[in-house]
């Protein structure tokens, strides 16, 4: 009876840095994109607040699917294609890739005898259909599995991990084709109300619409809960973010909530200052370069992204954007970046090259992160899932 009722499919569920998502291989999918969205949302128990039916978590940072498959390409291991599951509509969302759950893939497709483990140190090449860039992992390995233990931490995460090291290729212009989509370093926003905002649109890893916290009224180190409580705050963020969205040819601002929630990113900056972090611990101006809040489908993110790490990094380097304004000015001269997010600090080793006419190039964009396999098995979808009723 089991068995006619129900489709099993294997999966994993795996922390990526501070994310955590259900790993899936591409060959245990079906092929058409719309029934294995379907089955997507099924695992998830989407659309629902509470995610009650399913494996999701009823938060941001723990509704995202990892989808895994041997690559076709000379110069990569693997393809991931990262999708963001909607916790309240019927939708994955694959445009923009989530940095976090990548650092999970390398250990996975190791552990899954995708990639040939080699001791002590087997590097991954990925390559991320969402934004068709590589990404290459370097995994610590022992006995023909990742390393999960370690003494290596990142704020926002419980104890201490292996290190994971990722280096995001030629990150630039990853969804828009142009580190940045409007060609300018700044441009204005006016919102309903009649305010207008100085942004910076930039694309490094994932799109971002940077502003100055203290341009809509903000200290710049507010906590989640202090913005998420406040549903006219967020709905003035929401409205740069599909302003933005139509300026970077993403989607019409009417509609970009509802197609295109994930992207782009919205991040505001304030310069290096003395702050507490989520769990109480005081946050000391001299170990951050600039402070930075970002938002995840809607509301604070309670970390920080890797991705959205890799571009506040980049725009920091840039000179001319909102984010270079507040940025320690001492720190222009270093490759590392030191961000401060409401769990604590991440750093980011950046390098950009200027070319002909003195056009940006992001060359490289690094961090470390740590991940770890929670669990492996089955999970059960009904099979009118697959097969619906005509």
């Amino acid at each position: 009876m089991i068995m006619r009722e129900w489709e099993k499919i294997r999966c994993v569920i795996m922390r990526g840095g501070t994310s955590k998502g259900v790993f899936l291989l591409e060959n245990d999918l079906p092929r058409d994109p719309q029934v294995r969205d379907r089955v997507i949302l099924a695992i998830f128990g989407s659309p629902d607040p509470r995610q009650i039916d399913g494996l999701g978590g009823a938060d941001s940072l723990t509704s995202k699917v990892a989808i895994i498959g041997p690559s076709s390409r000379p110069d990569a291991d693997v393809d991931y294609t990262f999708g963001q599951v909607s916790i309240t509509a019927p939708l994955v969302d694959y445009r923009g890739n989530c940095g976090n759950i990548s650092s999970a893939v390398g250990p996975f497709a190791i552990d899954e005898g995708l990639v040939k483990a080699v001791e002590p140190v087997t590097t991954v090449r990925i390559f991320n259909t969402n934004t068709q860039k590589l990404i290459v992992a370097e995994v610590p390995v022992r006995d023909g599995k990742a390393v999960t233990k370690g003494d290596f931490a990142i704020d926002g995460v419980p104890g201490t991990g292996a290190r994971i090291t990722l280096n995001f290729l030629d990150s630039g212009g990853a969804v828009t084709g142009k580190l940045l989509p409007t060609g300018r370093v700044r441009d204005e926003v006016t919102l309903s109300d009649g305010t207008r905002l100085e942004v910076s649109l930039v694309d490094a890893a994932n799109p971002v619409v940077f502003f100055k916290a203290a341009d809509l009224g903000l200290t710049g180190v507010e906590l989640p809960d202090m913005v998420n409580s406040d549903p006219q705050l967020l709905a003035r963020i929401e409205e740069i973010r599909c302003i933005a969205a139509e300026m970077m040819g993403l989607a019409n601002r009417q509609e970009a909530t509802a197609k295109s929630p994930a992207v782009p990113k919205i991040i505001f900056v304030s310069p290096p200052c003395t702050y507490k972090a989520s769990d109480g611990r005081v946050i000391e101006a001299s170990q951050i370069d600039l402070v930075a809040r970002a938002m995840s489908m809607q509301k604070m993110h309670k970390a920080f992204a890797v991705t959205g790490g890799i571009c506040t990094s980049a725009a920091a380097k840039l000179k001319g954007t909102v984010v270079n304004e507040v940025l320690r000015p001492s720190a222009g001269r270093s490759k590392v970046i030191r961000l401060g997010h409401p769990s604590g600090t991440m750093e980011f080793e950046i390098e950009i090259m200027y070319g002909a006419g003195g056009t940006p190039r992001l060359e490289k964009a690094a961090v470390a992160r740590t991940a770890r396999r929670i669990m492996d098995g089955f999970v059960y979808v009904p099979r009118e899932i697959f097969w619906p009723e005509k």
